[in-house]
C-alpha cells in the first residue's frame, strides 16, 4: 500500500519510504512535565499514537520514542512556587502523564526517555559540536552558533536576518546572532545542576531531543512529529545541531499538526484558555474526546467547543447502539442454527469495500475524518443488514464485520465493546427477568421491568430472535 504523508519539509504529500525497509523510525516531542497535560499536547499524543498503529497495522515494525522533558525552567519555576524539589515535580506530572494518556488510550511509546537520564549523550552531541567550530560560550553558556550551518531555516523557511529570539532563549547576554541558541546553560544559584566540560550546569531544551532521538533511533530518523508551533525554533533547531554533528539528515519526514482553538479563539495562557485533559474527561467520555480529535484533519486547526464534544459523544453513543445490536445478532446466529445464513458473498465483499476505503483514507496523509466518515457508512450498512425482519445472517459475514471493528479498534482506539458489556449487565438482567415474566404471562410485572429498563436510558424490543435493547437516542433506521 502506497502511503503518502504531508512532509513540512517539503511542503508535498511525499509518499512514505523508510530508510530501512519494513521498519519506521518515529520520533515525537513528548511533555514537559510541569503541570497536567492540556487538550493541545493530547491532540499530539492521539494523532500520532494512531499513526503508529496505522502503520503497525499494514505490516511495519515501528521503534517510537516519545521523550519526557523533566528539567527545565518551567519545572524548576514551579518547584520553586511548591517549595519542593524539581525531580519531585517532574515525577508527579510524569504520572499523571501516564493517567492521562491511558484514559486517551495512548499507548506507551518502545522508549520513553528523559532528559535526566541521557546528560552524557548530551554532553558527547555538544562536545562534537564544539570539535567542529560549531558552538561558542558566552558566561559559562554553550551556545550553537547558526552561521555556521548553512542550511539553517530550511524547515521553517525563515532566513537568518530575519529570525527572532525563540521563546525559551534567554535575552541575558550578547549573541553573535539573535538565533544562535543555547545548548548548555550554566547553573544558577539553587539551580539543578551536573558537571560538565563547561562547569556546572543543565542541557537546553532543543539539544535533549537530538541527542534522545539518536540515541534511540540513528542518525537518520524517519518520521519526527508534534504541533505546528515546534517548527520554530525547536525542530529547525534540533535540524541544525543534529546535522552539524552527523553530516546526514536528520529526518526525512516532518510531520506537524495544526493549531487547537477554544471556542474560536487559539489556546494560549495569555488567554486563559488552557482547558486540561482531566478537566475535559470528567465531563466527557475519554473515548469521546479521543473520537473528537480525528474529526478534523490532523494539519488543520481544530476548533474545541461544547458542541464537538457532544457531537463526538452521540457518535460514540451511535457505535455503542451498533456494537449492541451486532453482539445480538452474533449470539443468536451462534446459538441456533434456524438464524444461519447460506454463505453471502456480496455481504462480505460490501464489508471488504469498507474496509479499503478506509485504509485508503489513512494513506491519504492520514485523513481520519474520511475514515470516520467509512466508519459512519458501514454502520447504517450494518444496521440495515441487522434488522430483526431479515430473518437469516451468515456466520461469515459477522465474522468480516467484527474483523473490520477490530482494523477500526487496533488503529483509532474508538470502538467502546469493553464499555457496552460493561453498561448492558444491568440491562441484562432486567431483560431476562421481564422475559421470564412475559412466559409466566406476568404482565404487570413485565410492564413495571420495563419501566425500569427505560429508567436507566434503554429501550427493549421483543423481535423474533428474542428481546434485544438499545438506548433510545441511539436508534437508527
Amino acid at each position: 500500500m502506497e502511503i503518502r504523508l504531508f512532509n513540512t519539509l517539503t511542503l508535498e504529500k511525499d509518499v512514505f519510504v523508510p530508510v530501512e525497509q519494513g521498519k519506521v523510525r518515529f520520533y515525537v516531542c513528548g511533555p514537559t512535565v510541569y503541570d497536567l497535560i492540556h487538550i493541545g499536547n493530547a491532540r499530539v499524543f492521539v494523532l500520532f499514537d494512531a499513526l503508529r498503529r496505522f502503520l503497525e497495522q499494514v505490516g511495519y515494525e515501528v521503534l517510537f520514542v516519545q521523550n519526557f522533558t523533566d528539567i527545565d525552567d518551567k519545572i524548576i519555576r514551579k518547584a520553586q512556587e511548591l517549595g519542593r524539589d524539581p525531580k519531585e515535580v517532574a515525577e508527579q506530572y510524569i504520572a499523571e502523564y501516564w493517567h492521562d494518556a491511558e484514559a486517551l488510550r495512548v499507548r506507551r511509546a518502545t522508549v520513553h526517555p528523559r532528559a535526566t537520564d541521557h546528560i552524557p549523550e548530551i554532553i558527547a552531541l555538544i562536545r562534537k559540536l564544539e570539535e567542529k567550530g560549531f558552538t561558542y560560550v558566552v558566561d559559562g553558556d554553550v551556545l550553537f552558533d547558526v552561521s555556521r550551518f548553512p542550511h539553517y531555516g530550511k524547515l521553517s523557511r525563515k532566513r537568518i536576518e530575519e529570525l527572532q529570539e525563540g521563546a525559551r532563549v534567554e535575552a541575558r547576554y550578547a549573541k553573535r546572532n539573535p538565533a544562535d541558541f543555547v545548548l548548555w546553560k550554566s547553573a544558577k544559584p539553587g539551580e539543578p545542576f551536573w558537571e560538565s566540560p563547561w562547569g556546572k550546569g543543565r542541557p537546553g531544551w532543543h539539544i535533549e531531543c537530538s541527542a534522545m532521538a539518536m540515541k534511540y533511533l540513528g542518525e537518520t530518523l524517519d518520521i519526527h512529529a508534534g504541533g505546528v508551533d515546534l517548527i520554530f525554533p525547536h525542530h529547525e533547531n534540533e535540524i541544525a545541531q543534529s546535522e552539524a554533528a552527523t553530516g546526514k539528515p536528520f529526518v526525512r519526514y516532518f510531520l506537524h499538526n495544526g493549531y487547537v482553538n477554544i471556542h474560536a479563539e487559539k489556546m494560549s495562557k495569555s488567554l486563559g484558555n488552557i482547558i486540561t485533559v482531566r478537566e475535559l474527561t470528567k465531563r466527557y467520555n475519554p473515548k469521546a474526546l479521543r473520537l473528537a480529535l480525528f474529526g478534523t484533519h490532523y494539519r488543520n486547526p481544530i476548533n474545541i467547543d461544547e458542541a464537538l464534544l457532544e457531537s463526538s459523544a452521540q457518535f460514540l453513543e451511535r457505535t455503542k447502539n451498533f456494537l449492541r445490536n451486532f453482539a445480538f445478532i452474533r449470539r443468536k446466529v451462534r446459538e441456533n442454527p434456524r438464524w444461519q445464513a447460506e454463505r453471502e458473498g456480496d455481504v462480505v465483499g460490501e464489508v471488504e469495500r469498507f474496509s479499503s476505503l478506509f485504509f485508503r483514507a489513512l494513506a491519504d496523509d492520514f485523513n481520519t475524518p474520511q475514515a470516520l466518515g467509512v466508519l459512519g457508512d458501514f454502520m447504517r450498512f450494518g444496521n440495515q443488514y441487522l434488522l430483526p425482519a431479515r430473518g437469516r445472517w451468515s456466520e461469515e459475514a459477522l465474522e468480516a464485520m467484527a474483523a473490520f471493528l477490530d482494523t477500526v479498534e487496533e488503529i483509532l482506539g474508538i470502538v467502546p465493546w469493553e464499555e457496552v458489556g460493561a453498561e448492558d449487565r444491568e440491562v441484562q438482567e432486567l431483560v431476562e427477568e421481564r422475559e421470564q415474566a412475559r412466559r409466566a404471562r406476568n404482565w404487570a410485572q413485565a410492564d413495571a421491568l420495563r419501566e425500569r429498563i427505560k429508567a436507566l436510558g434503554y429501550v427493549v424490543e421483543d423481535t423474533p430472535l428474542g428481546p434485544r435493547w438499545y438506548r433510545q437516542e441511539e436508534k437508527e433506521a
